[in-house]
């Protein structure tokens, strides 16, 4: 077994920025190593890791290898791979996970950290292209997030519209703690269908319509499903199968990232490095839960820094990376 470059609970006890970049830099210095896809991307790039010591130097990997290529530390097999919606142009990313219970105590530690217990709320899942698909990892953490509900009324709902105004309904009457969690054109059809006032539920999206409705800014749905349900707020979960960690809205569309967890900002000029000058650009991802896949992603998602967070503007304009298919082992 490769020895680990930091212990595992340290990744979700770090307190400082200086903590953090400390423990990204030996996590990178191991993943550069020990995972052969990161490995031949950086060689590609003409990067010895061995003379990067700051966090501005690290190379991210761009997220459409997630599609091509098995991104995973060497000596280690998969017991869980999650699959993407598949919206690109080269088909769906996969995320080899050698470890699930890390990606269960990296959800459920931010999940604490910015709602408390899980076991405190009736939780119902509104997910029905991702329970269609299978191999969903919003699936497998909103699952797991509902096996540790105290409320046996906690689950999936699907084709069951009907059931879920009733179950919604009482919810709210009675002032039973309750998160909906669901893809947004899922809510938006449902919102539609059934307009009332869920005004002590917590409604959560996570972004995207999966081709089953025009696109919208969140700005747009979250008007819609504010006004649908008598809410102020509509709360918002942005996470990514390439990932294992999460960050939160609990309103205006403005994210917070667990201790372990940091967005920056890169421009299309240098599509890998991370720009800390920058306050707007295209988003890069450091999760130092994804100790065994690779913790510093290049996404293709716009991002504006603000003064309480981090807001998601949207996917670029952009088609998949040509040359990525190109990285061959």
């Amino acid at each position: 077994m490769t020895t680990l470059p930091v212990n595992i609970d340290e990744i979700f006890q770090i307190k400082s920025p200086i903590d953090f970049n400390e423990k990204a830099l030996k996590i990178f210095h191991f993943q550069a190593e020990n995972c052969t896809v990161y490995k031949k991307f950086l060689q590609l790039l003409g990067k010895n890791h061995e003379e990067i010591n700051a966090i501005e130097e690290i190379p991210f990997l761009p997220i459409e290898l997630f599609k091509t290529q098995k991104v995973i530390t060497n000596s280690l097999e998969a017991k869980l791979v999650f699959k993407s919606s598949g919206t690109g142009n080269l088909g769906k990313s996969q995320h080899h996970v050698a470890d699930p219970s890390l990606y269960e105590r990296s959800f459920l530690s931010g999940f604490k950290q910015f709602y408390g217990d899980p076991k405190d709320f009736l939780i119902i899942g509104l997910l029905p292209s991702y329970q269609e698909q299978g191999d969903s990892s919003l699936v497998y953490m909103v699952e797991k997030l509902i096996e540790r509900s105290q409320f046996s009324s906690s689950n999936f709902y699907l084709n069951n519209d009907a059931g879920l105004k009733m179950l919604l309904e009482n919810s709210n009457e009675k002032g039973i703690p309750t998160l909906l969690i669901g893809v947004t054109y899922a809510l938006l059809d449902f919102s539609e269908k059934y307009p009332m006032n869920l005004d002590k539920i917590i409604i959560m999206e996570t972004g995207g319509m999966k081709g089953r409705k025009t696109e919208m800014i969140r700005s747009e749905v979250h008007a819609k499903l504010s006004k649908s349900f008598g809410i102020k707020e509509v709360h918002s979960e942005y996470g990514m199968t390439e990932l294992l960690s999460q960050a939160y809205s609990k309103g205006n569309g403005i994210f917070h990232c667990p201790s372990w967890l940091q967005i920056g900002f890169r421009e299309n000029t240098s599509p890998m490095y991370t720009n800390t000058s920058l306050n707007k650009g295209i988003i890069t991802i450091i999760d130092l839960a994804n100790l065994y896949s690779c913790s510093f992603i290049a996404t293709q998602d716009l991002g504006k820094r603000k003064k309480n967070g981090v807001e998601i503007l949207g996917r670029t304009d952009y088609s998949d990376i040509r040359g990525c298919s190109q990285l061959t082992l």
